[in-house]
């Protein structure tokens, strides 16, 4: 139902009131906790946004509602640890994801990295000497155990094999059998039974490329996820599956798909049953965690609000929604980056205020929530200093810890 008349008529005098004040100091931390917007305009166009926003109906949440796996420390980081050749800087970087005071990573456990060569095939000969292809993955569960930090183990990147007999989708597509994926899933399940309990089944498979040079298909992402799950459940009860987090956005053009549309035809496809999680990209983009603006054609950091009413009108109103992704990016003017490639720009100062402000407002706004996973601690080498997702870091290649690394670890201490 929408709101009345006279609430709009009460709001829109309010945002004249505050179109006069705005620009006043007093006024200013209050709005941007309010709107995420640093500058006036913007503050004044998120207000207007947010008068908009009550004439729309209100979002089933049902925040008072018992919720699984949320009493859980929240703290995570993703990591490449696969990318580090040599064993101590897996070691170092699990070192440091300890001190800063994280007891979360989410891993990829890449398949292409894993079953190489053939089904079956667990042998790396991509190189001199031959070793087993499980040997790095196998000392990086033997880390994470020693630091006390539990692993939510990614498992996507089929094989270039698992696409034959199928067209060409590139390194991301499913693969031509979905049933050898399942197969893979329950390699991995039953290999580190009692040492690994949590599995994410894939990544934004409603964007390109990560469901291949095709457009994508909830339905058939829904078939995949349920394959993989009973097999998972079948070798180990107590697993945890976490449905692949969904990329926001608002495109519909077949390559990629509106995050809750893709969500609703999940559940319409029988995904339900499928998994214990749903988990989300938590990414602020171009406003700050305070933005409380709550339009389904916008993405901000609170667009999992919508995919928490999705669950809760397809009866789903006990699992929590982990974010896979979180952070906000500091893309330097010097690295040359084109602005339309950017994810958002703030400075290193604004992401190391942002982010530990992201958990607060979850603890305090969202009781759905549990572990908020940071995009993500570091990569193995700077190469990648052209690109907008390698700033997103909060150390270095060589260790150098950034204003992110020294804000979490000052924040999760007060805790």
């Amino acid at each position: 139902m929408k709101r009345s008349l006279v609430t709009v008529v009460i709001l829109s005098l309010a945002l004249m009131a505050l179109l006069f004040a705005s620009t006043r100091q007093p006024l200013r931390a209050p709005l941007v906790a309010l709107t995420g917007e640093e500058k006036p305009q913007s503050q004044l166009r998120a207000l207007y946004n947010m008068l908009i926003d009550q004439t729309r109906p209100a979002l089933q949440l049902e925040p008072n509602a018992k919720i699984s796996r949320v009493d859980v420390n929240p703290f995570g980081v993703n990591t490449f640890l696969q990318g580090e050749v040599e064993p101590a800087k897996r070691e170092r970087t699990l070192n440091l994801i300890r001190d800063v005071g994280f007891t979360w990573i989410r891993q990829q456990f890449a398949w292409s990295d894993i079953e190489i060569h053939g089904k079956g095939d667990f042998e790396d000969r991509r190189n001199q000497p031959v070793r087993s292809a499980w040997d790095k993955y196998d000392n990086i569960v033997t880390l994470a155990a020693q630091n006390q930090i539990n692993i939510i183990a990614r498992l996507d990147a089929p094989p270039q094999w698992s696409h034959e007999g199928y067209a060409d989708l590139g390194d991301f597509g499913p693969p031509a059998t979905f049933e050898n994926y399942a197969d893979f899933v329950g390699t991995v399940v039953s290999r580190y039974k009692g040492r690994i309990k949590y599995f994410q089944l894939w990544n934004e498979p409603n964007i390109f490329p990560e469901w291949g040079n095709q457009h994508v298909n909830p339905e058939d992402y829904a078939k995949l996820l349920c394959l993989a799950y009973d097999r998972a459940k079948k070798i180990d009860p107590e697993v945890v599956i976490i449905a692949a987090a969904l990329a926001p956005t608002i495109d519909q053009d077949g390559a990629n798909l509106n995050d809750l549309i893709f969500f609703q035809r999940m559940y319409t496809a029988g995904a339900g049953r499928c998994f214990d999680i749903m988990s989300a990209q938590g990414y602020g983009l171009w406003s700050g965690p305070g933005d409380h603006r709550s339009n389904p054609l916008q993405t901000n950091v609170a667009r999992h609000m919508f995919l928490r009413d999705i669950m809760v009108r397809n009866g789903d109103v006990s699992k929590p929604i982990w974010l896979s992704e979180m952070n906000w990016n500091p893309v330097p003017d010097e690295a040359g980056i084109d602005a339309r490639t950017r994810f958002g720009v703030v400075s290193t100062a604004e992401q190391a205020l942002y982010v530990p402000q992201a958990y607060e407002r979850a603890r305090s706004e969202w009781p759905w929530i549990g572990v908020m996973s940071i995009w993500f601690f570091k990569r193995p080498g700077d190469s990648e200093r052209n690109q907008s997702m390698y700033y997103f870091r909060m150390v270095e290649p060589d260790f150098t810890p950034t204003p992110l690394f020294e804000s979490m670890k000052t924040y999760i201490a007060s805790r």
